[in-house]
Formats: C-alpha cells, structure tokens, sequence
C-alpha cells in the first residue's frame, strides 16, 4: 500500500492530466518522461532487488565466521546382541537399545577462504550497483531519444500538414480557374497530381506518430489509452546548439558503465585468485559436544540411567595435494588475461563512438544554419513563384517545384536538429552522464 500511495502521489504531482469521458491526456516534458520511466519501468525495479540480493550474500558471507549448532538425539536397537567366548563362557557385548542426544556446536578459528570470499561479496555489491546504474542510463538513453523521435515525428507532420493545406488551397484556386477558361487542364492536373502526392505522406507520419507514443509508453510503463502531448518543438533546440561548442572529452570515459563494470569484473576475478591461493593455506576448527549417553535392554525411558559425555576439539587441516586447485588458479590467470585484452578493445570502440557522435553533433550544427537560411530562400522563392503564376509569367510546374523545396527545406531542418539531440544523447550514454538534459 505504501508503494502504491507512491505511485499515486507522482501521478498527481508531478504529471498533471486532463481525463475526458474515454481517455486521460498526459502533458509532457523529457524531464517528467524520464522521471515516471524510472518510476514505473519494471527493469529499474528488478535492478533494485538484484542489490539486495547482493546484501543478503555478503551476510551469508560473514555468517560463515559465527559458531553453528545442531541439537542431535539417536536411538539403536540391537536384534541380536554380538557375543564373544572366552574360557569356555559366552558373554555378551552391549545391549539391546543405546539412546545418545545432545548439543553439538562447531566454530572456525582460522578460515583464509572465508575471509577472501567477505572482501569478494563486497566488491560483488558494488558491481550490482553499477548493473543498476547501467539499466538507469540505457532507459534515460531510450526514453530521451524516443521522446525526440516524437517531436520529430510531431513537426514532420506539421508541416506536411501545411503543405497539404497549400496544395489543397492551389487546388481550389486553379480548379476554379479552370472552370472560367483561365487555365490549362494541365494546370488543374499538376496541382491535383501535387495534391495526391502530398496525402500518403501525411497518413505515414500520422502513423508515425502513433508508434512513436506506443514505444515511449512501453518504455515509460504506461497504458496505452493514455494520449501524450507534447508542447514542445524541436526549433525550441536551436539556441542550445550553438549555446555550447564544447560537449566533452570523448576520450575520458571514467564514468562509462562497461568500462566500469569491466573494471569491477578484474577485481572480482583478482578475488576469486586469492580465494583459489588460500585453499593452500591451512585452516583450523574447532568443536565442542555436549550429550547424554544410556544403555539399556528394555522400553522404560523414565528409568534409564543417563551418563554425560562432554569433549571440545581442534581440527587443524593442512592442504597437501590437490590437482584442481593448481587447474582453478590456472584457469582464472588466464580469464583475467581475457578481460584485459578486452577491455582494450572494448576502450577503443567507445572512443571511436563518442569521437563519432560528437563529430556528428558539429556536423548537426554547422548544417541548421545553412537549412534555416534554404528555408527562408525557399519561402522567399515559393512566393515569387505564386505572384508569377497569378500574373500569368509562371507555370504551375514552377509553383509545385517551389511547394516541393519548401516543404523539403522545413523538414530536412527538423531532421538536423533531430541528428544533434540523438547525437547528444547517444554521446552523454557513452560517456556515462546520469540525465539526458540537452543542456548539459
């Protein structure tokens, strides 16, 4: 109950919605995205138990080191009694039942083994917790760039939808050009044919946008008769590409999750050596019993006579010879080996990354410049073209051609707005930053 009154509360503060009659609307931001996906993603979750599950083995760990007892009790009965003849005369050895219970209670005093698999299981927490800080950051990394892809997905279709409105209006006006016998009826075919064109185009974006809102409700762990609505466009972006040319040094990842966690798998390996060499060490145990002996030949319990016997002990075991142990130490020298060589190439793929998407970005940037400006020479030339057309100097295969630059102009600008915000978020992944803040 308290975890779903959690719940509850970021619902209602932190995501504000407006229910209709069918469907709950949810205003959203990247930031407020982030914060219910790590909230509600199941991954986050099952990341948070594997750490305790990583506690509770470093208690069993140190627990190895506490006394252990057992309460034992065992009852004999002996069918036939053994014998033994001397000088002619039988005797018997013992008698027909033994009855033996007590406490038994056995400590290590000197464990070398344990004592290395305690320093292990505390490295083995840590190594849970930067699992769990890798599952955070691959979903901050998906959800940022899901919720990208839908503002593209948004204003791709925004201006499709005012090309088609164009394209509909040119429609109307030449349709009713034609019907007064200003115009050719190549003329209303052009613009008919511009307007087909342009109405398959604006189903695949609606389209788009509704698998985008799919995949950032998976990934926020929300159902699927909540809409999403973002107030957001990607020219709100713009400022911040050129707010910052400096993104980081690609060749500093101190903070990237695999070379972290390789790291961590070393010292778990060098752990893993020691605990291997310390099976060559001696160990010492020692033990102490206390129980209660009786022999008897008949059922009557409550007239046995019970004897103590009381004894402690120390076991000391001196390892010889034992051929795994020299195969295990091999095996784990050469596993470390592995992980060397790995995680050189592995260092060198992540720079090779991070150098990538941040050449991406400055690439991004140079190329918003020069599309802003094609946009403002195409509506410039869309323009010319509309008032050489109504004066009779233009061609309506003149206008489409300009219809068709503008509209290419607006989206290929939105795309390279898009390219640097994929290009941020993917290098912050790789570099291991916690948030997906473009403004970092």
């Amino acid at each position: 109950m308290r975890f779903f009154g959690k719940k509850m509360l970021l619902w209602l503060a932190a995501l504000p919605m407006t229910l209709s009659a069918q469907e709950a609307t949810l205003q959203l931001t990247l930031d407020k995205a982030i914060e219910l996906a790590l909230a509600e993603n199941p991954t986050i979750q099952v990341a948070a138990q594997s750490i305790e599950l990583k506690k509770i083995a470093d208690k069993e760990a140190w627990q190895n080191l506490l006394p252990g007892a057992d309460l034992n009790g065992t009852f004999n009965h002996n069918f036939k009694i053994q014998t033994i003849v001397m000088g002619g005369q039988t005797f018997k050895m013992g008698t027909e039942n033994n009855m033996n219970g007590g406490v038994s209670v056995s400590l290590p005093v000197f464990a070398p083994t344990i004592y290395r698999t305690m320093k292990m299981t505390k490295d083995d927490i840590l190594v849970a917790v930067e699992q769990a800080r890798s599952t955070r950051l691959d979903l901050v990394h998906q959800v940022t760039k899901a919720f990208y892809q839908l503002m593209l997905a948004q204003d791709s279709h925004e201006v499709l939808q005012k090309s088609v409105a164009q394209a509909e209006e040119n429609f109307n006006v030449v349709s009713a050009k034609y019907q007064q016998g200003a115009v050719s009826e190549y003329d209303k075919i052009s613009a008919e044919v511009q307007l087909r064109n342009l109405r398959p185009s604006l189903i695949t974006s609606e389209n788009a946008i509704r698998l985008t809102k799919l995949q950032l409700k998976v990934l926020m762990g929300i159902t699927a008769d909540v809409d999403l609505v973002i107030d957001d466009e990607l020219s709100n972006y713009q400022n911040v590409m050129f707010s910052r040319q400096t993104w980081g040094d690609p060749t500093d990842l101190s903070m990237n999750t695999t070379m972290r966690q390789l790291d961590m798998n070393k010292k778990l390996l060098e752990h893993t050596l020691h605990i291997q060499k310390a099976a060559f060490l001696p160990s010492l145990n020692g033990a102490f019993s206390w129980s209660y002996t009786s022999m008897a030949n008949d059922l009557r319990i409550n007239h046995y006579k019970w004897n103590p016997y009381v004894y402690g002990a120390l076991s000391l075991t001196i390892p010889l010879y034992h051929a795994k142990n020299y195969t295990n130490i091999k095996k784990t020298k050469i596993q470390l080996a592995q992980l060397a060589e790995n995680r050189i190439n592995t260092e060198r793929q992540l720079s090779m990354q991070a150098q990538s998407y941040l050449n991406n970005m400055q690439a991004s940037t140079e190329q918003v410049v020069s599309n802003k400006e094609a946009i403002t020479k195409a509506q410039k030339a869309r323009d010319i073209s509309d008032k050489r057309y109504q004066v009779g100097a233009g061609t309506m295969l003149e206008l489409n051609s300009a219809e068709v630059a503008l509209t290419q102009s607006e989206l290929t600008y939105c795309q390279s707005i898009y390219d640097y915000l994929t290009a941020k978020a993917d290098l912050d992944y790789v570099l291991g930053h916690a948030d997906g803040s473009v403004n970092e």
